[in-house]
């Protein structure tokens, strides 16, 4: 079992910011990449930004220059830093890991329970 907890989430006013964190943890063999998405209700979950194991990065373009996505490999955790945050940023954010719990299974999507984040006006 895989087990991913986010936390850092909270309300903040526009222009304001927050780091979210999250921690993977129980049988991970290999990660391939470590990610934040966000959903609204009535919306589909959609990528925020993600990191690769050796550190590229990919942001949604609504948040290029605003979030930055960080990873720490040896602990398992990745952060997302949100600056200049905006109404439209409120959303459930949610951590997300693309890996294999063990040498011989195949990569998976392995989700937290969320994290709720509010930007008020």
């Amino acid at each position: 079992q895989v087990q991913l907890v986010e936390s850092g989430g909270g309300l903040v006013q526009a222009g304001g910011s927050l780091r979210l964190s999250c921690a993977a943890s129980g049988s991970i063999f290999s990660i391939n990449t470590m990610g934040w998405y966000r959903q609204v209700p009535g919306k589909q979950r959609e990528l925020v930004a993600d990191i690769t194991r050796g550190g590229n990065t990919n942001y949604a373009d609504f948040v290029k220059g605003r979030f930055t996505i960080s990873s720490d490999n040896a602990k398992n955790m990745v952060y997302l830093q949100m600056n200049s945050l905006k109404p439209e940023d409120t959303a459930v954010y949610y951590c997300e890991i693309k890996g294999s719990s063990t040498w011989f299974a195949a990569p998976a999507d392995y989700w937290g329970q969320g994290t709720e984040v509010t930007v008020s006006s």
